[in-house]
């Protein structure tokens, strides 16, 4: 069987402490793989640089005139790790790369290398998909591995149908990068549109590893933004949850009621203000959150009937 063309798509935002340590591991790793006869001669690394504010493109600008094998893609502006993802994996696929099949990887490397041979060689059993599964989170603090790991039971819990454990390592055939690209949605959320797509897949085992130089640009903020953002776009069950609510606190005020009725025919009513008080906020709080949920859903149609570009690319090194 003819070797596939693979490339190995890294984004990158401010990760010039990093990027020197992981491209030459990546290169090295291309090249056993070349030679092995696992991958074709042409194959290559793809770094994109998600708008950073650092030496990053430059670092990436000179991988690419010291060795052929590297190429960049320079956006305009930060569009966020998904967006990032998806336009390293257009671009991968299209003329004049045109490979048959890519690998994405955060280029700070807890994803272990070793994983990407077993990955390609998934291709040849007959998988389009190859989900890197993290089996440990030993390296992580326990906030992240807390905060991870209740993410994806809560995502399963609403609905979606994503692979437990599984960040964005992960291996697609051209065929599915193609597919992906009719999803036109903005608000990304490829750990639950790829499961979508339906072609067959399996699943590589990995130990997430210690990060060896710099700090993580993926912080608690973006992971709750990115957990948000995937909850609201592909489950309602949220609503659904707000009604619940919604009609549990009017068994709670009839309840309420009745007591009160009791209350003033038993003579024992006492004049307060404080529970009057409490319940302002409490109901208050409860209608500004149901309020502030149904807008983002309104929001996020509004976003997406503009059909505006996900990304820009500024410049593209081959």
């Amino acid at each position: 069987m003819k070797p596939i063309k693979l490339a190995i798509v890294a984004p990158c935002y401010n990760e010039e402490e990093m990027l020197p340590i992981s491209a030459p591991r990546l290169m090295s790793l291309m090249r056993e793989m070349i030679g092995d006869g696992l991958v074709a001669a042409d194959s290559f690394l793809l770094f994109v640089n998600d708008g950073s504010r650092d030496s990053t493109w430059s670092i990436i600008s000179r991988l690419h005139d010291e060795n052929p094998m590297c190429h960049g893609l320079n956006l305009s502006r930060n569009v966020g790790h998904q967006n990032a993802i998806m336009a390293g994996m257009l671009t991968a696929v299209d003329a004049p790369e045109s490979a048959d099949a890519v690998i994405t990887i955060d280029v700070d490397l807890q994803d272990p290398l070793e994983c990407i041979p077993q990955m390609v060689k998934g291709c040849y059993e007959g998988y389009d998909v190859v989900y890197g599964v993290r089996t440990s989170r030993e390296s992580d603090s326990f906030l992240k591995r807390f905060t991870a790991e209740s993410f994806y039971k809560l995502q399963n819990h609403m609905g979606l149908k994503t692979i437990y454990n599984h960040a964005d390592f992960r291996f697609m055939t051209r065929r599915v990068v193609e597919e992906l690209a009719r999803y036109e949605e903005r608000n990304l959320y490829l750990r639950g549109i790829i499961p979508m797509i339906g072609f067959p897949s399996t699943r590589v085992e990995e130990v997430r590893e210690r990060r060896e130089a710099g700090e993580t640009k993926y912080t608690v903020k973006k992971m709750l933004t990115l957990a948000f953002d995937g909850i609201t776009s592909f489950s309602v069950k949220p609503i659904y949850m707000i009604m619940a609510l919604g009609g549990i606190f009017v068994l709670i005020a009839i309840a309420i009621g009745i007591y009160v009725l009791v209350s003033l025919f038993n003579g024992t009513a006492v004049h307060g203000w404080a529970s009057l008080i409490l319940s302002i906020w409490l109901v208050g709080g409860i209608i500004l959150i149901a309020v502030g949920l149904v807008g983002l859903y309104v929001g996020k149609v509004y976003i997406e009937t503009k059909h505006r570009p996900r990304y820009h690319i500024e410049k593209h090194l081959t």
